[in-house]
């Protein structure tokens, strides 16, 4: 063995490093779909339809899910009915199990993408903020007054958005029907 193929630690440090690539939203949108189409089985599902899925799966704790794969081992008439054998069901807990760490990466991400996108939003808000400021305080002088109509404008947008919109009409009351008195009134 050559020492030339040995680098010291030193030597790694020097070594430039290329500098990590950072993708665009589009490059990622692109990733995604395609990481999506390698998957493969995907089944979205309406809000109701999860709600009612975690009640049932939720419900059942690990032992006893355990012991009822146990069920289907115990006679092959019980595999037969149920469609699987014990194994096949077993690899099916597993894989389920195994993408509960996929859950939580995307779910991470998702939270770190939407995270930084609030904060670039909170910048620009903030820096066009500025911006208008600055452009009120120059449109005053006759210099800058081509200013005026965008700071005009944008005053004009934000009253425009915080205005209450109209509250619709109430419907006509509906008749009231005469309640009737009580059997043992004395106007009867």
């Amino acid at each position: 063995m050559s020492s030339n193929n040995i680098q010291t630690p030193q030597a790694a440090a020097e070594t430039p490093q290329p500098a990590p690539t950072t993708l665009t939203p589009e490059a990622i949108v692109q990733q995604l779909r395609g990481i999506r189409a390698q998957i493969g089985e995907l089944t979205p599902l309406t809000t109701a339809q999860r709600r009612a899925l975690q009640n049932t799966a939720g419900r059942t704790r690990n032992p006893a899910l355990q012991a009822s794969i146990n069920v289907i081992d115990a006679a092959d008439i019980i595999s037969t009915a149920v469609g699987q054998p014990a194994a096949g069901v077993r690899q099916l807990h597993d894989e389920a199990n195994r993408w509960t760490a996929v859950e939580d990466e995307l779910r991470a991400l998702l939270s770190g993408v939407s995270g930084t996108n609030l904060l670039r939003r909170q910048r620009v808000a903030r820096i066009a903020a500025q911006a208008v400021g600055l452009g009120a305080q120059l449109s005053k002088d006759p210099v800058h007054a081509v200013l005026l109509p965008h700071v005009q404008e944008v005053r004009r947008l934000r009253k425009a958005g915080r205005r209450k919109k109209a509250a619709p009409e109430d419907p006509a009351p509906a008749p009231q029907q005469p309640v009737p008195a009580p059997l043992d009134s004395p106007h009867l």
